[in-house]
């Protein structure tokens, strides 16, 4: 068998291949960032064919860095970031438009529409969701709505819907030439169509919804040694290469942080920010604001579900921070920054840009920067920015909590964020547990590389995958009960201040 593994890593911001080795080691990588469309305030998009094709240019680099061919490797992983929607043409590949990213807001109408005739949690039994604007179904929705070009295909049955897994997977194997249409199920329950307990498309929520089954993909294993299809020679890999193996980033990163046992969990600080924790072969109903979901499925065997606490905006506060405020010039330096004062001054930033989501739920909330003073400077701010990600956590794991009736005792934390070490110590002392910091932070594309080699025997098990995860740093809890309790009483207060601002 090849001695590699090839990971997918498609991101809300960038696209990754990266090459691993048997012990889950990185033996080489490449990224791409691809642009972020704003059409308005509240609508993110991507253009799916610059996806597809920086998919292709990540993956030769890879290839180039590491002095490899697609011959090399053994299987090929796909991660991805989630709920985002594209409907595509399937005699010709191309999207009818572009794909509307999980951070967008514009199916706020749609959802009440939902909503209207048994409220938020319509959906909530069969699906473990809420209807929000978070999740692909109403996004698919709006695209057959508001473009007549789609509409007419749906119609015709030449209309596909998949999430960026599916898209991307679709193109590796064929395309409008006999590509595979499918979907893991960790991905299709974040549609807000499929039902958890039957793992398949419900009909009634499909026409409620207005969606046709034709345009839907396949619902198959995250893990699965039926293989879907092989890429193809003239395609990026230059080889026939087994794809098998898809997870959503974050279940990916569960699967990357071994939390095969009920009762781990861990959080990924990325653009977003998303904590799971394993519940077991069945789904619990969350009474506290969190998700239900499907976290992998190993073909032939029950799935594995998830309670998941989902914040939309975590590293992208950071990229606001420059992007929108110039304050810094890089991501990284925003822990300089904030270094250069002892604590947030009074301020704390709420970043409820396109609302806010769990344990909340609130899309009329608007971001709010609260407890200004003419003492307040721009490291208090950056400062803010850091702790903001770390109150969201708290506000998950406490609901987590009340859920699963089970106080986490350790974080188990991965992402780009958890380099910074001012956020990860803050993070154990607002939620007065250890923060344990993996060797391998790279655990959503591991995942996916982890999902692909056991479907095809590279790995044998997954308590041989165990013995790679290893601790970098860990985090003790150093501060005083009072100070933590005065500081998460003023960010409940803030939150509050969010509320209502979209009537």
């Amino acid at each position: 068998m090849a001695a590699y593994i090839g990971a997918i890593d498609l991101g809300t911001t960038s696209n990754r291949f990266i090459i691993f080795d048997h012990d889950g080691r990185i033996t080489a990588m490449d990224q791409m960032e691809h642009e972020q469309i704003f059409p308005k305030p509240g609508w993110v998009e991507h253009d799916p064919m610059e996806i597809w094709q920086n998919t292709g240019k990540v993956i030769r680099g890879a290839l180039s860095k590491a002095g490899l061919t697609g011959d090399d490797l053994a299987a090929v992983g796909i991660t991805n970031q989630r709920e985002t929607a594209v409907v595509w043409d399937r005699r010709t590949g191309k999207p009818f438009y572009n794909a509307i990213v999980w951070q967008c807001t514009r199916t706020a109408d749609i959802c009440k529409t939902l909503a209207r005739d048994g409220g938020q949690d319509r959906f909530r039994a069969k699906t473990g969701l809420p209807i929000a604007t978070y999740f692909a179904g109403p996004k698919v929705r709006w695209i057959l709505d508001n473009v007549a070009e789609a509409r007419a295909a749906a119609d015709k049955g030449d209309a596909l819907f998949g999430t960026i897994e599916t898209w991307v997977i679709w193109w590796l194997t064929g395309g409008p030439k006999g590509g595979a249409h499918v979907t893991d199920v960790s991905n299709a329950s974040r549609t807000l169509l499929m039902d958890l307990a039957t793992l398949s498309w419900d009909a009634q929520i499909l026409e409620t919804v207005g969606i046709s089954p034709s345009m839907l993909p396949r619902i198959v294993p995250s893990i699965d040694s039926d293989t879907w299809g092989h890429t193809l020679k003239d395609g990026p890999f230059r080889a026939t290469i087994p794809v098998c193996g898809a997870l959503g980033d974050q279940q990916a990163a569960l699967v990357g942080q071994t939390c095969f046992s009920v009762g781990e969990a861990k959080n990924t600080y990325g653009t977003g920010c998303f904590l799971l924790l394993n519940t077991g072969n069945t789904p619990v109903p969350s009474r506290q604001g969190l998700l239900t979901t499907v976290g992998y499925q190993i073909r032939g065997e029950r799935p594995v579900y998830c309670l998941e606490g989902s914040v939309a905006i975590a590293g992208a506060l950071v990229q606001w921070l420059r992007d929108n405020l110039g304050l810094i010039d890089e991501a990284p330096q925003v822990e300089d920054l904030a270094r250069t004062v002892d604590d947030n001054g009074g301020a704390y930033i709420v970043p409820a840009f396109s609302g806010l989501f769990a344990p909340y739920w609130r899309t009329d909330a608007r971001g709010a920067l609260v407890g200004l003073t003419r003492y307040v400077n721009k490291g208090h701010i950056a400062r803010a920015v850091l702790e903001a990600n770390a109150y969201q956590t708290l506000d998950i794991v406490e609901a987590m909590n009340a859920d699963s009736g089970v106080d986490l005792t350790r974080l188990k934390v991965d992402g780009g964020m958890v380099m910074n070490e001012l956020l990860m110590q803050f993070q154990a002392d607002i939620l007065d547990v250890p923060v344990i910091r993996p060797e391998i932070t790279e655990t959503t594309a591991l995942g996916a590389a982890y999902a692909a080699g056991l479907a095809v025997g590279f790995w044998s098990n997954m308590a041989e995958l165990r013995q790679y995860w290893a601790v970098d740093k860990t985090w003790e809890a150093d501060m005083a009960a009072e100070r933590r309790s005065d500081l998460v009483a003023g960010w409940k207060k803030a939150v509050t201040r969010t509320f209502d601002w979209v009537d």
